[in-house]
């Protein structure tokens, strides 16, 4: 009886939608690697790569922005910069992070260049989301060397800027005011057990031997550093090493150059079903969090991996615990207002649909399937009920119906779009239906898609925004 009984909670629960499916990883419509997380003004920049699954390496030529108030609904902003934004590029965008000091927002990239070498550049932009432009036309790091990646960078509190990056080994600069140039000497940081778990080994002239770390080594620095500091002390987290298998690991030091001592391991032997893992730290709204990515995403694994996130507390004495890897991922840190127009690439959870970006209007919602869904987390709709519900849509075919529903897909119906054609996929319309059921407080908005007499595989509409209207 008692099992019964646990068993018809959960049923009620699921019906009821009180039961989270999963949230991470938080950007479903791309794959999203990397994730550099930046706070400002209010909200969460997440810049990353951009993985293109189905090939036997990392296939990258791009880098992506979303953004978020709440740390569960992310807004996509696009492709900022590709390979094509660096005249001096030619394949492998690979990891990322953007700062901003003095208004300007300083976008750290690598590349391979014609030379055939990984290098570290720069783009800046007045705006988190860009247009950024390439600072200098030219590599801000280039050495001819293959460990030129995975740039991270930070302004410290008395306005001296460092980057640190590398694979393999770890090297510093020290940025001028203008964040674009440096001053001094590449500086390449003592690798050793005490400071970050382990020495990487050297590989003999046979490139058949693929020697590994000795059982003695508990950790090593690989590469993707992320360096920050936080309550007077720096920190350097980076991908360790552990059987065969990345980890988190980090380091911390009183000095922003060291020396650093070795810390242990943030995230070790989860299920991300990816070989590497990147990450990035900050405290947003009172909470710590987690930054990484997974191979989880239907679809990808280790060649298309996919931005997530978890919470965490600080140790007492400043030190990080062990993470683990969920599928629910973190709880809002604030709620949506529906009378606000809302980006329809404003995103908590989606199935059968991406997103698309021309320049008239900037990112929207394409590729709109039957059974498909975007899921908005925590809406606030107050103590008065909306009287309506528009939405801007373009349909070059009959294009279904868009459903309004709260709670879980298949919960409350507060409306109901039947999208005609509108002249084409880029006419756009704006449709507006009256809300059938009063709804206040708040709840998670379903937008469901649905054809009517259409085959599963079709397109139905393009979807920019929405909102409600009281």
């Amino acid at each position: 009886m008692r099992n019964l009984k646990l068993v018809f909670s959960i049923v009620l629960s699921i019906i009821s939608g009180s039961i989270i499916p999963a949230q991470n990883p938080v950007v479903q419509t791309h794959y999203t690697p990397d994730p550099a997380p930046m706070v400002y003004k209010g909200r969460v920049y997440m810049y990353t790569g951009d993985d293109i699954p189905g090939f036997d390496f990392y296939y990258m030529t791009k880098w992506r922005v979303y953004s978020s108030e709440d740390m569960v609904n992310w807004t996509d902003h696009g492709v900022p910069i590709a390979l094509e934004s660096f005249v001096w590029a030619r394949d492998r965008a690979w990891a990322a992070q953007c700062v901003e000091r003095n208004g300007k927002f300083y976008w750290y990239i690598c590349a391979q260049t014609v030379d055939n070498n990984m290098a570290i550049g720069v783009a800046v932009a007045d705006s988190p989301t860009g247009p950024f432009k390439d600072a200098l036309g030219k590599p801000l790091i280039t050495t001819g060397s293959w460990s030129n990646i995975d740039p991270t960078a930070y302004v410290d509190d008395d306005g001296q800027a460092y980057m640190y990056w590398g694979n393999g080994s770890l090297y510093y600069v020290k940025l001028n005011k203008d964040m674009i140039s440096y001053s001094g000497d590449i500086v390449e940081v003592p690798q050793s057990v005490e400071a970050f778990g382990g020495v990487r080994p050297q590989r003999n002239n046979n490139a058949n031997n693929n020697q590994t770390a000795p059982p003695s080594n508990k950790d090593m620095y690989v590469e993707g550093p992320w360096f920050y500091k936080r309550n007077g002390t720096y920190y350097q987290m980076f991908a360790g090493m552990e059987k065969g298998k990345e980890t988190l690991s980090y380091s911390t030091s009183n000095e922003p150059v060291g020396p650093w001592k070795y810390q242990g391991k943030i995230m070790v032997d989860q299920p991300t079903n990816s070989f590497t893992n990147h990450g990035g730290i900050i405290d947003f709204k009172g909470k710590s969090y987690l930054f990484y990515h997974t191979g989880l995403l239907k679809g990808s694994g280790s060649y298309g991996r996919s931005s997530a996130i978890e919470s965490f507390k600080y140790n007492a004495d400043g030190t990080i615990p062990p993470i683990t890897i969920t599928k629910e991922g973190v709880e809002p840190a604030g709620t949506l207002n529906p009378y606000n127009r809302v980006e329809a690439e404003t995103i908590a959870w989606s199935e059968k649909c991406t997103t698309s970006e021309i320049a008239k209007i900037g990112v929207y919602v394409s590729g709109i399937r039957t059974g498909g869904y975007i899921k908005v987390r925590a809406v606030d709709f107050g103590n008065t009920a909306p009287g309506s519900f528009s939405a801007a849509i373009a349909a070059g075919l009959d294009g279904g119906i868009l459903e309004v529903r709260i709670d879980s897909v298949a919960g409350t119906k507060l409306a109901a779009i039947k999208v005609p054609r509108t002249g084409g996929w880029q006419a756009w319309k704006t449709f507006t239906e009256a809300v059938m059921v009063p709804v206040t407080g708040v709840h998670d908005v379903y937008l469901v898609f649905k054809g009517e007499n259409i085959s599963a595989g079709r397109e139905l509409f393009n979807f920019d925004y929405w909102l409600f209207k009281k």
